[in-house]
């Protein structure tokens, strides 16, 4: 009865959702989030799947940005700041985190044209009015 029960067979060795899909997120437990969330009644098979990969790149792409935006200032660690940077500096991210406030991060360094000193010509005539005082 042992041999041809019901249940996980002795032999095998359990293997993870995560790695039969090469995923580093954990399937089980979006899976059982998804479950405990009622979103729905029911959850097919593949959603914790497609949801585990899609978080998984998502993280993957903004650690990049923002492990360049620390490599950027000399810095060895990730910091909000530099998620802050990396966010606001990448066009897709920013519109999906348009309304998102990163604690710690700070603003993108930005100085208004307006209130920038104006340049002054120094003697090359530049303007009429230069031109017509000087000869």
């Amino acid at each position: 009865m042992a041999a041809g029960g019901r249940g996980k067979s002795s032999g095998k060795k359990a293997v993870s959702r995560s790695s039969k899909a090469g995923l580093q997120f954990p399937v089980g437990r979006i899976a059982r989030f998804l479950k405990s969330g009622k979103y729905a009644e029911r959850v097919g098979a593949g959603a914790p799947v497609y949801l585990a990969a899609v978080l998984e790149y998502l993280a993957a792409e903004v650690l990049e940005l923002a492990g360049n935006a620390a490599r950027d200032n000399k810095k060895n660690r990730i910091v909000p700041r530099h998620i802050q940077l990396a966010v606001r500096n990448d066009e897709e991210l920013s519109k999906l985190l348009g309304h998102v406030t990163i604690a710690n991060g700070g603003v993108l360094p930005n100085i208004h044209s307006v209130l920038l000193p104006k340049k002054s010509g120094t003697g090359t005539g530049s303007s009429k009015k230069g031109e017509s005082t000087e000869e």
